[in-house]
């Protein structure tokens, strides 16, 4: 059955991937972006996650024209990587309220019509580096561990409605952001990863397809690493 599916920053990296991947089995995927514009087959909202009124239009846009959002995925995210004695005010926050605050808008502003329709799918994709920890990555890792708290509270607040939260951990992926590390430090990352190898978005999807899924139905509140084995035990 095509379902309409919301994922904030779908157009690009993984987002896109798993905006691909939900519209390849035929659902209504809307996506947000920051003026890009969508990808063919995709519906684009222009949307500032850090704004509230923004988020709630971006919202409203989406459901007038595709109707209900029944799949939330919220993976909008940034990065202003520095060590803490350097990192500014705006740094930090910037980071937390993108990251964090933009998932906790879109989860708010999209549980009304889960309520009312007494179903419902939100995955949150966070960071193996919310879990592990990252040097020079404190407000992002902040804002990705913060997701976890998000999500679980929200898989006991609307359980009973049918309404399922769960997070997705990435590791490393092969995404514009990840190109943009120094070779010592992939290097550093590809050492620790049990696997040897970066994922590809494609299987980050994957599991964010299967969470929104009917088979998915009993689980929620749970915590899913897809990072090759990097973060085991965190």
């Amino acid at each position: 059955m095509s379902r309409t599916v919301l994922v904030t920053g779908g157009n690009r990296g993984i987002g896109l991937a798993i905006a691909q991947k939900f519209a390849a089995q035929g659902d209504r995927v809307a996506i947000t972006h920051r003026g890009s514009g969508a990808p063919d087959g995709l519906f684009g909202v222009k949307c500032d996650v850090t704004d509230p009124d923004g988020a709630a239009a971006a919202v409203a846009t989406v459901e007038a024209e595709l109707g209900p959002v029944e799949v939330l995925v919220a993976n909008a995210g940034i990065t202003h990587d520095t060590l803490l004695m350097r990192m500014s005010e705006h740094e930090f926050t910037s980071v937390v309220d993108t990251n964090l605050g933009g998932a906790w808008r879109f989860a708010r502003q999209t549980a009304r019509g889960m309520l009312r329709r007494r179903w419902g799918r939100m995955v949150f994709v966070s960071s193996v580096a919310g879990l592990y920890g990252s040097a020079g990555q404190a407000n992002y890792a902040a804002s990705k561990s913060g997701m976890v708290g998000l999500a679980r509270s929200i898989a006991r607040e609307l359980g009973s409605r049918g309404i399922t939260a769960n997070v997705v951990a990435p590791g490393l992926i092969e995404t514009d952001m990840s190109a943009a590390l120094p070779a010592a430090k992939r290097e550093e990352y590809l050492k620790a990863i049990p696997l040897g190898r970066a994922a590809v978005p494609e299987e980050v999807a994957g599991v964010v397809t299967w969470l929104a899924s009917d088979a998915a139905g009993y689980v929620t509140g749970a915590v899913v690493p897809v990072d090759g084995g990097l973060g085991m035990g965190h």
